[in-house]
């Protein structure tokens, strides 16, 4: 911890999941989920204090062992599947600042992105200082390209599915696009209470991260995969 850091970390850990019930806890890679994300943030050296924002008993007394404060819990109305996570980081701040006001900025971590490290964090801060932003948020290269891409009508015609134009240019040499991995988000706190939101229209940039560290886990799926990578890292110390 850095007690002198304008940066507070606040990572969002609810108990419920209705696609992989219980995520937060489960292991992976020999450790519960949320541990990855609480021992990146502690080990990045950046934060004033890292939080833990839960509404579970259970959560709050395994992320207390791996490191993390769990000051306050959280109310049930910000615990349901379309709470809007700005929504728990504005709760958090609130709370927090009964006891301290002087951060500047914080960060939200999802703890489903277990593969995001301390460099990540580290780096991160660093081109927010260097570009005196209100916001830095992770990205990545998108898989593939959106221009290959379209809705499809119930009777699944692709008539126009790709315009002419677009099917004619060799898909190397289409345009990169980056998409949004949900592993960082440093955010103005003043800002974030006044817009309410994690993703400003201004001096907001880009943290470039690879598509293997961006895996947001969602299903089984993505929690196999992500642990698959996991061991391979800690394999390779």
């Amino acid at each position: 911890m850095n007690d002198k850091s304008p940066y507070v970390a606040i990572i969002p850990a609810r108990g419920g999941s209705k696609r992989l019930p219980g995520k937060n806890m489960m292991l992976i890679a020999g450790k519960p989920l949320i541990g990855w994300t609480i021992e990146a943030a502690i080990e990045s050296g950046v934060f004033a204090r890292v939080v833990v924002s839960t509404d579970s008993w259970e959560i709050a007394v395994l992320a207390a062992q791996f490191g993390a404060e769990v000051p306050f819990m959280r109310p049930d109305e910000l615990t349901q599947d379309d709470t809007p996570t700005v929504d728990v980081m504005i709760h958090a701040v609130k709370e927090l600042r009964k006891d301290d006001s002087t951060w500047t900025h914080i960060a939200c971590l999802q703890p489903t992105s277990p593969l995001r490290t301390a460099q990540n964090i580290r780096e991160a801060v660093k081109q927010l200082e260097e570009k005196q932003a209100d916001a830095i948020v992770s990205v990545c290269k998108s898989e593939h390209s959106p221009l290959w891409s379209n809705t499809l009508p119930e009777n699944l015609s692709l008539d126009g599915f790709i315009p002419q134009n677009i099917q004619k240019i060799p898909s190397q040499q289409l345009p990169a696009y980056y998409r949004l991995n949900g592993a960082l988000y440093f955010c103005n706190i003043r800002r974030m209470l006044e817009e309410r939101t994690l993703f400003l229209n201004s001096g907001a940039y880009a943290y470039v991260m690879s598509r293997k560290d961006s895996i947001d886990i969602d299903d089984q799926v993505d929690f196999d995969l992500a642990g698959i990578y996991l061991g391979q890292r800690t394999s390779q110390g």
